[in-house]
């Protein structure tokens, strides 16, 4: 994949070019604050932009700011936010349009390299990739959840991480069938009209985080 890095520490930028690079992605720019990331990703156009939420020049939300921005210009470039902390404003603003192709981890989960590889896959799928920890503090409670079962809701927490029916099918230690049959009654008990199941997938994680 082609990438663009945003990240305000020299350390921590360096290191995640290496990491990527390792994973054999091509970082087609490397920045330190906001503005830079927003002219870097309208001149190269990567397939993904993956930058920190507190960055310069005023060091509180920038990053955010400009993924937002990049989203509405450049909806075809996917998002993977860092942070420090769970920002669960942040989490949910980014998560606002109702499109696929944004992640948000924590930068704990940056040492593993299976946890960044897979929401970078799921990210340039279209998809949608938050942080466990995220999750658990943005909380649930979006309108028709009531109506899912326990598993349901164990399935669409799954889905919300990111994880593909495979993966949730190895996680519950059940077949991909009835991961499957999990799914399509949790879209319909959410009411999510008949849809490729990638966008229907992203809406109903919106629905489970409160959007």
């Amino acid at each position: 994949m082609r990438l663009v890095v945003a990240e305000d520490s020299v350390l921590l930028r360096e290191g995640l070019v290496r990491l990527f690079a390792e994973m054999g992605h091509e970082v087609l720019a490397a920045v330190g604050d906001a503005p830079s990331l927003i002219q870097a990703v309208g001149e190269f156009l990567p397939d993904i932009a993956v930058t920190d939420v507190r960055m310069p020049p005023t060091h509180t939300d920038d990053g955010l700011r400009a993924a937002i921005e990049i989203r509405d210009t450049h909806p075809g470039v996917g998002l993977l936010v860092l942070s420090q902390w769970v920002e669960v404003q942040a989490a949910r603003e980014l998560l606002r349009s109702g499109r696929g192709g944004i992640g948000y981890l924590l930068k704990d989960r940056v040492q593993d390299m299976t946890a960044v590889g897979t929401a970078l896959e799921v990210v340039a799928q279209g998809g949608m990739m938050v942080d466990p920890q995220v999750i658990a503090q943005v909380g649930v409670g979006g309108i028709g959840l009531e109506r899912l079962t326990a598993r349901e809701l164990e399935v669409l927490a799954l889905m919300a991480q990111g994880r593909s029916n495979a993966a949730i099918a190895a996680h519950l230690v059940v077949t991909p069938g009835a991961v499957e049959k999990h799914i399509a009654s949790v879209f319909n008990k959410l009411d999510l009209a008949n849809s490729p199941d990638d966008h229907r997938r992203v809406l109903a994680v919106l629905r489970y985080m409160g959007g």
